[in-house]
């Protein structure tokens, strides 16, 4: 390593003038083990500059080269990974961490030795070691170059130097004069003693020479002591000159001041004019209101459009008046107080002058609303308000304005207009539904039935009338109809779709003047009152509060203004207390038409859930959408009970028991049902509904049926399930009702199969005996006997076969087919026109019988030339002849 660090020294840090003091071999850690060397140095020159080298060996041949060199300065952590046991790697913090593993601990800590030693030297800033052994950082002894005389202070550095390396290589020139000596002597290298002797007495002979000379030397330094006392003489007579100057200018310097004095004054002056003017023109500027509009604040026409529009720039400049920002200190002053009581008066003055006007409009708005309302009287459509609207908007920023400054007399005129518009609404909406419950119910003696009557031209309703009357039942809902209408020339079926075509186009007249109404209210409410109306979210609230108003009241009390969330709170409210009426009224209505007719209620279903629908697209928390959503929840209710009462009566139908069965009441209801349900709920928003509401008719349709089956007496059980499952069928496929098709699967079924038990159950009588006979055939080979051996039997010989054949000739054939023909005719029911379909069963089902009857002749009877006394042809022709004889 000695070697290394000579060479290291020769070839790279001597001809940079520096030197090297420490040397440690390394690698980097976790990398391929490429080996260099990690040097530390200093410059021979000052001031000293300590750095850290890194040289590697080249690729190209066997020498060193200078890599990459730090500052000491620049080295922050030194981490010597564990103070107690030995690794041999560490790292060192520059601008980043560099880690090192050293090729033995010993280098390792002999290299971080030195960087203390030279840290502690040369450095202000202090480098911290981190797990270094206490036993390696050893305190060097401070000496500073004030605490030893000059002449030492080298000779202690130089003594620290060998303290940090007591090698120190000899210099070129150094080295040529001691060749040059070495060369003198001859005995320099074969006899050193010889050389060192000769080198002594030169020595001395040198001293004895620096002896002499010194003493020489000393008539100089006397001469030079004398030019020096002369020079101190001449600095004296300097110094008493500079004195007077001194005492001179110091006079000046007095008058200086003064003056400097006096401008930082003059300055100062005319900085305070300067601000005082800018504070001045600030005040007059902001705080000053014209003339003309505080002549339009005290005396400023609110009924004209001029008048308005001066009315407003003169609150609006005073609202920028008030709210002007004072700077600190204004507010002290006594004209600023003055002019901001002033603006106050005037704000009051015009505050309570701009309500009493409007309150005055409010009240006129209903006295000339009440005397149009004799003109619709007799019309179903609402007044018009939207002039009265156009108008009032002109006050819109006024009321802003008022919103702003006084927010008291803004909740008073709120709660005044509600109050008078509340009152007048309640007038015309009511007025309006009179004449909508007319228009339902025809003439006015023919309301009366349902709680209607006039008084003195204007109509009103009585509801504990409407309560009153039952829910009529479908069995009597044609004829009540047909009284109600008073046209004895339609049928019953046409009345009931006369009615319920004017109800529907009479509700939905009265759904359409409601909705523009309520929304533009809402609209205006929203304009003139200055209320965030869009992006709301449904609140919760109790109708009392709505109604009186306490949460409004109590919200904003303090005359502060609400809140975005409680403005869109404020507009609900407003909206149920000016239209509080609209919901009884419209359930009056509703009552009304169910009580007329129980189907109504699927026209209401459809019509409302359409307009609930287009009021929540707009917006689904608005008064509107909320009105007409709790009234929906009462159609669908009535809805419901509709479909409750059809199940109920088909469970307490009764049927005659002299009469045959038919097409049971309920069945046609049904069929009625749904075809008037599919004409009115094609593509409506509340499909859903009726999918249920055909679920649980078509099954209690289903069970009832078969109960209405089992009761009878009159007709076969086979045929009354026959005709309405064939019934039920023929509607479902022609209405193609989507979520019936089971159940239409189900009635083809069931149709089918009680068609075919009614077909073999009335076949078996005509042809009694012959059937008897070959089911007792059928039953002994059943028994095990072998069909070709039946014939021994006694009781079903030739013979026995023979005389049964000859009691059914084809007259007698004949006649008790057309006995059959007959009475399949009594059981069913013309409505139907089923009796061809079942007699073509029959004929098919009797050709199938004496088929089965012949194979088994020829089976059991083989060679004995028995047959029937009438052929499949025969059948056919007897068939064809009864059915077109009847």
């Amino acid at each position: 390593m000695t070697a290394i660090k000579h060479a290291l020294q020769r070839d790279i840090f001597t001809p940079n003038d520096e030197r090297l003091l420490s040397i440690v071999n390394v690698c980097k850690a976790g990398k391929k083990k490429k080996n260099c060397f990690l040097c530390a140095t200093v410059t021979t020159e000052r001031p000293v500059q300590v750095k850290m080298v890194k040289v590697k060996k080249s690729d190209k041949g066997d020498f060193y080269k200078r890599q990459i060199a730090w500052a000491l300065r620049d080295l922050a952590v030194v981490d010597a990974k564990d103070a107690i046991k030995e690794n041999p790697e560490f790292d060192l913090h520059f601008e980043k961490i560099y880690k090192w593993v050293a090729s033995s601990t010993a280098e390792k800590n002999a290299f971080i030795s030195c960087i203390w030693k030279l840290n502690q030297r040369y450095l202000r800033k202090k480098i911290d070691f981190v797990n270094v052994s206490s036993q390696l950082l050893e305190e060097l002894p401070k000496v500073t170059e004030e605490s030893v005389p000059s002449g030492e202070n080298q000779s202690v550095t130089g003594g620290d130097e060998e303290v940090v390396d007591v090698y120190q290589e000899l210099n070129a020139r150094e080295e040529q004069d001691i060749e040059i000596m070495m060369e003198g002597c001859e005995c320099a290298i074969s006899n050193a003693e010889a050389f060192a002797e000769r080198l002594s007495r030169e020595l001395q002979v040198l001293d004895g020479a620096n002896i002499q000379s010194i003493m020489a030397s000393e008539k100089q330094v006397n001469i030079l002591m004398k030019l020096l006392d002369e020079a101190l003489k001449e600095v004296d007579q300097i110094e008493l000159k500079l004195s007077s100057y001194e005492e001179m200018l110091q006079s000046v310097k007095e008058q200086m001041d003064q003056i400097s004095e006096s401008n930082h004054l003059i300055h100062l002056s005319n900085t305070n004019n300067v601000k005082l003017l800018s504070e001045i023109e600030f005040l007059v500027n902001h705080m000053d209101l014209a003339k003309g509009h505080i002549k339009a604040l005290q005396e400023g026409d609110l009924a004209s459009s001029r008048g308005i529009e001066a009315c407003t720039n003169a609150a609006d400049a005073l609202l920028q008046c008030m709210n002007v920002a004072l700077r600190p200190g204004h507010d002290m002053l006594l004209a600023v107080k003055q002019q901001q009581q002033r603006f106050s008066d005037l704000r009051e003055q015009f505050a309570r002058r701009l309500a009493s006007h409007l309150n005055n409009v409010f009240v006129q708005q209903g006295h000339d609303q009440s005397s149009t309302l004799a003109q619709h009287s007799v019309e179903l459509a609402l007044p018009n308000h939207h002039p009265f609207h156009r108008d009032l908007l002109r006050y819109a920023k006024l009321m802003e304005w008022l919103k702003s400054t006084d927010y008291g007399k803004y909740e008073g005129l709120t709660k005044n207009y509600m109050d008078y518009l509340s009152r007048l609404y309640e007038r015309e909406i009511k007025d309006f539904f009179e004449v909508a419950k007319i228009k339902m119910t025809g003439t006015t003696k023919e309301s009366k039935k349902f709680g209607l009557h006039g008084s003195s031209g204007k109509l009103t309703g009585s509801t504990s009338s409407l309560n009153k009357l039952s829910v009529q039942s479908s069995g009597n809902r044609r004829s009540q109809s047909s009284s109600l209408l008073d046209m004895g020339n339609m049928s019953a079926s046409d009345l009931d779709v006369a009615d319920r075509t004017k109800f529907d186009k009479i509700f939905e007249q009265v759904l359409s003047e409601l909705e523009p109404l309520c929304l533009a209210e809402q609209d205006f409410i929203s304009k003139f009152f200055k209320l965030q109306q869009h992006q709301s979210m449904p609140g919760t609230m109790t109708e009392a509060e709505d109604l009186d108003g306490g949460t409004f009241s109590r919200q904003h009390n303090a005359g502060v203004p609400p809140p975005v969330s409680s403005e869109k709170d404020m507009i609900r409210q407003m909206m149920i207390k000016i239209f509080r009426c609209i919901e009884p009224e419209l359930n009056n209505l509703i009552a009304l038409g169910d009580k007329i007719d129980s189907f109504n209620s699927l026209y209401m279903l459809v019509k409302m859930s359409h307009h609930v629908w287009t009021a929540q697209n707009v917006d689904p928390a608005s008064f509107l959408s909320t009105t007409l959503g709790n009234v929906l929840v009462t159609v669908k209710r009535n809805f419901d009970k509709c479909i409750s009462n059809q199940i109920r009566q088909m469970e307490e139908v009764k049927i005659s028991k002299k009469s045959k069965v038919g097409i049971l009441p309920f069945v046609a209801e049904f069929e009625e049902f749904a075809g008037l349900a599919e004409s009115i709920f094609k593509n409506a928003e509340r499909r859903g509904d009726l999918d249920k509401a055909y679920t649980k008719l078509i099954r209690g349709v289903f069970v009832n049926v078969e109960k209405v089956a089992n009761e009878s007496q009159k007709t076969p059980r086979d045929v009354v399930m026959m005709e309405n499952f064939h019934h039920i069928f023929a509607t479902l496929s022609r209405l193609k009702i989507s979520c019936l098709e089971a159940e239409k699967k189900e009635a083809k079924q069931k149709y089918t199969d009680h068609l075919q038990s009614y077909v073999i159950y009335s076949l078996g009588q005509p042809l009694e005996k012959l059937n008897h006979f070959f089911e007792g055939v059928e039953a002994r080979v059943a028994q095990g006997i072998r069909e070709e051996e039946v014939s021994y039997q006694l009781a079903f010989n030739k013979q026995e076969l023979r005389k049964v054949i000859k009691e059914y000739p084809g007259k007698e054939v004949k006649k008790g087919l057309d006995n059959l023909y007959k009475k399949v005719d009594k059981h069913l029911c013309e409505e139907e026109n089923l009796l061809q379909v079942v007699w073509h069963s029959m004929q098919d089902e009797f050709i199938r019988q004496y088929k089965h009857f012949e194979g088994l002749i020829a089976r059991c009877y083989p060679g004995s030339g028995v047959t029937m006394e009438f052929t499949i042809q025969d059948i056919l022709d007897y068939c064809s002849s009864i059915a077109q004889s009847h």
